[in-house]
């Protein structure tokens, strides 16, 4: 029995997605740019995902170009904003007390911060 010679294939390297970069192209003189960018910072210091990333840079990019106006952006990136209550449909809920009982509550726990020295 003759054994054939192993093939040996040429190992291509896997491309791996590289993690886009946060941009840092903040202009602090268009206010309503500088207010976009910065909600595009935290959102992007937030999100862990290539794609959502990849998303955010666009989006602050066409921004940038004015391709697109504050309102659209917004719009965008919903998507990727969550603050733990789960929003959906870009809603969320206020939880609003009486001023009364809050004055209350207040007082209480200033009462039991003094008495705690």
């Amino acid at each position: 029995m003759t054994e054939e010679p192993e093939k040996i294939e040429p190992s291509v390297p896997e491309i791996e997605p590289s993690v886009p970069e946060k941009l840092l192209i903040d202009d602090p003189n268009n206010f309503l740019f500088h207010a976009a960018y910065v909600t595009y910072s935290e959102l992007f210091d937030s999100v862990h995902t290539i794609e959502a990333k990849q998303d955010l840079n666009e989006n602050i990019e066409s921004l940038k170009e004015n391709k697109i106006d504050p309102s659209t952006f917004y719009m965008k990136i919903t998507q990727h904003r969550t603050d733990g209550n789960n929003r959906q449909h870009g809603r969320f809920t206020l939880n609003t007390q009486r001023k009364r009982d809050w004055r209350k509550k207040s007082q209480r726990s200033d009462r039991i911060k003094r008495h705690k020295k």
